[in-house]
This record gives C-alpha cells, structure tokens and sequence, in this order.
C-alpha cells in the first residue's frame, strides 16, 4: 500500500487527568478529538474510556454511547481496547466486544508492564479471537514483545484467519517490560511478520521518547503509524504535548515526506476488512 494508516490513542489508561489537563476523558472530549484527529489525517481512533473521575472503566454503558457517537460524529474506524487497565479481569475485558466495535485490540500474551503484569493466556487470547471472528470484529493483533509473533502464528494456525480475512497487528514498542522502541526491533519483527499469512500488514507505536524512532522506522519499513495521548505525554524533550492534534500532525507529515500520505477511513477498511459503514 502506498500510504499510511494513521491510528490515534487519544486516552489509554495510564495517564492521569490531573497530571495532563489536556487528556481527552468525557464523552465530549473525545468525540471532539476524534473529529479533529480525522481532519488531520488518522483513520482509526483505538478507544479507552473513562468514569466521572477521569479513572479507567470498562462500564458496558459508556462504551456502547462511546461507540455509538464517534460512529455518528466521524468516519473514523473504532477500535475499542480489550485491555482496558492491567487490573481489569477477564470477563469484563470479553464483554469490551458486547458494545459493538468496529475493530478491537488483541494482544497476544503476558507482559510485565512497568510495575504491573498484563495478563493475557493463552485460553483468554483463543476466546477473544474467536469471538471476534463470530461477530465480525476484526482484531488488531498487539504485539509487546518478538515472541509473541510465534503466538500469533500458532493461534491462526489453530483457529483461523479474523474476521474480514486480513491479519493486522500493532508493535507496542518501549513499554517496561517489552520490546525497545528500537529500529533493529522492529526489523527483527519485520522479519519474523514475513512468516504469517501473506499480506499482513503492521502498525507500530512507540512509547515515550521512542515515539519518533519508531515512527520512522516504521514508514521506512512499509508500515503504519499509532501516535497518541495514550503513548507519549512529550511532544519534545521538556516540551509536553498540548493535544492529540499536535501528534497526528507530525505522524501525518512524517507520512507526507516518506511519500506514503495518510490513507482515508474508507481505504483503511478497504485494507483491513472492516466492512464499510
């Protein structure tokens, strides 16, 4: 594909409201960042959400307006999280797929997580995929570590292509615990993606000061981008990120000078099988 698939991660569930004033948490606030994000040039908005205290929730009723107003608001493909906060268990991360995605995240094993764990077995992995491919939520593959490309390719094995045919993944780059945010990571990843179904096609997002690395390691690559609120709190060092705008700006025109500009949502969903609206 000649251009870029621009992901925004607006939220997560790190970051604290107090710490970052500009963190997109109310409905509101994420809808507005949507709209302007997409204007930018993203094409896939990846969704945490929050409760009235700005903390990480899973509330079945807050995801579904969630979904339902992006839907309504803009053409962005919505991807809900199913890791939600490290803490949170297992049935609830399942019930993330009860609100109706477009897209959802699937991470493909355990990974110490700064001072946490994220937990993901393998039991819990196969159940979220084939859930997905049963309600024709196409997953996005999140990969922490290189390992857990081999679990990628062990479960399609066993249990088939997702839904919408494509296999997808993201490369969580620079988390504590996981792979660096590294060029000759993602090559080593590059490589060992080689061996999955032909066509699949990748993201990668780079955590804190290895945004930029990874950023361009991915363009020159052929990859996709992930850039967000989510990923990095600095746009620059001592400089702090007034908005997710300022993020797919740069992603976008990082994008443009590579020569592979940002693609619309509709030839997002076009590459990745998610069906059109």
């Amino acid at each position: 594909m000649t251009g870029t698939v621009i992901t925004v991660a607006p939220t997560g569930a790190e970051v604290s409201k107090a710490e970052v004033a500009a963190l997109p948490v109310t409905l509101d606030e994420l809808v507005r960042t949507a709209k302007e994000c997409e204007a930018l040039g993203a094409s896939i908005i990846h969704v945490h959400i929050r409760d009235d205290r700005a903390e990480p929730t899973l509330d079945q009723g807050r995801l579904r307006a969630t979904v339902a107003a992006l839907r309504e608001s803009t053409d962005l493909i919505v991807q809900l999280s199913s890791g939600g906060a490290v803490t949170d268990p297992e049935a609830d991360r399942l019930a993330v797929l009860d609100a109706g995605p477009e897209m959802a995240s699937c991470t493909m094993g355990t990974v110490n997580f700064g001072d946490g764990v994220f937990l993901n077995r393998w039991e819990f992995i196969v159940e979220l995929h084939t859930r997905m491919q049963e309600r024709g939520i196409v997953p996005e593959y999140e990969i922490f570590d290189l390992g857990q490309l081999t679990t990628l390719q062990r479960l399609l094995g066993k249990h088939g292509l997702p839904a919408g045919g494509h296999v997808h993944v993201d490369l969580v780059m620079g988390v504590p615990g996981g792979m660096p945010g590294t060029t000759a990571a993602l090559a080593a990843c590059e490589q060992a993606i080689r061996d999955l179904p032909a066509g699949t096609t990748f993201s990668a997002t780079g955590i804190g000061r290895s945004t930029i690395p990874v950023m361009l390691a991915s363009l020159s690559a052929g990859g996709h981008l992930r850039v967000g609120m989510e990923d990095t709190i600095t746009y620059a060092k001592g400089q702090p990120v007034e908005s997710n705008m300022q993020l797919v700006a740069r992603a976008a025109g990082f994008a443009q000078l590579a020569q592979r500009p940002p693609v619309t949502p509709a030839d997002a969903r076009s590459l990745l099988g998610v069906p059109a609206r």
